[in-house]
């Protein structure tokens, strides 16, 4: 199918490249033209969408979340981590089963679109069934493996790397563990070994809590970040999901050896984990990306909040309103995304990459007056500007709607799931 969206404004993320008004061509699932529209290709459109002004841009990517918490939204509020994990979160986990998993994360889904969320990078319960309901959906999506010494065995954590990269063209999946603190040493040292194996990433929650990082320097003398280094998890790049309290050694760490972070504030403000140090991570060179982490812990998935949550808290951290500028979050968002998730062809909107375009309506009050875009979008856009996103060159929510989707059964097996697991 061809498609061609003309009269916009386009906000291509290409570095040095200013938004500029024109056309893109999609042709099947990649972009055949960006530019302007008296350059562009004459073309049989199958489908031609007049923009009208508004903003086409590459997709978010929520680069941490727990699709299948959805069960738990606003159930356990108001509680420190270790109690709301330990004792609200855990026991219920231990009832849920793959058809649960598959039905929840096609609610996040709906949910991820209207946000427009584009790719996912998915910590849960049961990939192979998550795996299902993102293809089916349509969503993009890396799984990362949440072994700790509660399961899954090694056996079944390679088993699922074979298995689940490239079974689905949407789909893949990485190495990761839970935590450091969910995990003894002999488990991680045998991780390493398989990371080795395979030369592969790794992610894992880090640095989330003062009382994780406290504890973890009781039982090993250092820190998370210098214990995975120290035992090779990090020797071949990955990622650590939240980085809240981090040290100037363990940037060094990050830097030599490429680890990414990706920062989930709503999260971390509302279990009071604290602020991650975004500029001192800009400084570094080190690349961030965003995430809203579970609907639980948040509640929401919506990455317009990350984004502003994300540029404010920043500034309340440092007391400088200079600091963590939208445009570097925007980015964070966007391009930065890309590079956890591993994928290069999702990053900017250019010729050749794939078609994960969403339109940011401009026309809603809060998008006016029409002063600077970038700006605007992180500091006062939110979920209601979605006005169309489109994943692998396939429109799966324009104007409100969702295509091809029966929103109804996923709401009636969800809430049958969640009368369960109450």
């Amino acid at each position: 199918m061809t498609l061609r969206l003309y009269n916009a404004r386009i906000l291509s993320m290409v570095e040095g490249q200013d938004i500029f008004t024109g056309e893109i061509i999609v042709e099947g699932n990649k972009i055949s033209y960006v530019g302007e529209s008296d350059k562009a290709p004459k073309v049989a459109a199958d489908r031609e969408i007049d923009c009208m002004g508004n903003v086409l841009m590459p997709g978010f990517k929520n680069c941490h979340t727990h699709s299948g918490m959805t069960a738990f939204r606003s159930l356990a509020d108001d509680l420190n981590l270790q109690d709301w994990l330990y004792n609200e979160i855990f026991p219920r986990e231990a009832k849920m089963d793959g058809e649960d998993c598959y039905w929840l994360t096609k609610l996040a889904i709906l949910e991820y679109l209207t946000s427009g969320v584009t790719a996912i990078e998915d910590m849960y319960l049961t990939p192979e069934t998550i795996a299902d309901a993102c293809q089916e959906m349509g969503m993009r999506c890396e799984l990362v493996s949440g072994l700790n010494k509660f399961g899954p065995t090694l056996e079944v954590l390679e088993e699922r790397y074979n298995k689940l990269n490239g079974k689905y063209p949407l789909v893949g999946f990485k190495m990761g563990v839970h935590a450091e603190y969910t995990c003894d040493k002999e488990l991680l040292e045998n991780v390493s070994k398989l990371i080795h194996k395979y030369e592969a990433p790794l992610y894992v929650h880090m640095s989330e809590t003062k009382t994780e990082v406290d504890e973890c320097i009781g039982r090993y003398g250092i820190t998370p970040v210098a214990l995975f280094d120290s035992l090779g998890l990090f020797d071949f790049g990955g990622v650590i999901y939240h980085g809240v309290w981090t040290t100037p050694e363990d940037w060094e760490i990050l830097k030599k050896r490429g680890v990414m972070v990706v920062s989930n504030p709503a999260s971390n403000a509302k279990l009071a984990s604290g602020i991650a140090p975004l500029t001192d991570y800009l400084r570094e060179g080190i690349t961030v990306a965003l995430g809203t982490d579970g609907p639980s812990s948040n509640n929401a998935l919506d990455m317009f909040r990350e984004m502003y949550l994300a540029a404010v808290m920043g500034k309340v951290r440092e007391m400088d309103p200079l600091a963590v500028p939208a445009v570097e979050v925007l980015k964070m968002a966007t391009v930065n995304g890309s590079k956890t998730l591993e994928h290069p062809d999702t990053d900017v909107l250019a010729a050749g990459k794939l078609a994960d375009i969403i339109m940011i309506d401009l026309s809603k009050p809060n998008m006016q007056p029409v002063l600077n875009i970038p700006n605007n979008i992180v500091y006062s856009g939110c979920k209601s500007n979605i006005k169309m996103t489109m994943i692998d060159g396939k429109i799966l929510y324009e104007n409100g709607q969702f295509i091809g989707v029966d929103v109804d059964e996923i709401y009636r097996k969800s809430e049958e799931i969640m009368e369960k697991l109450r």
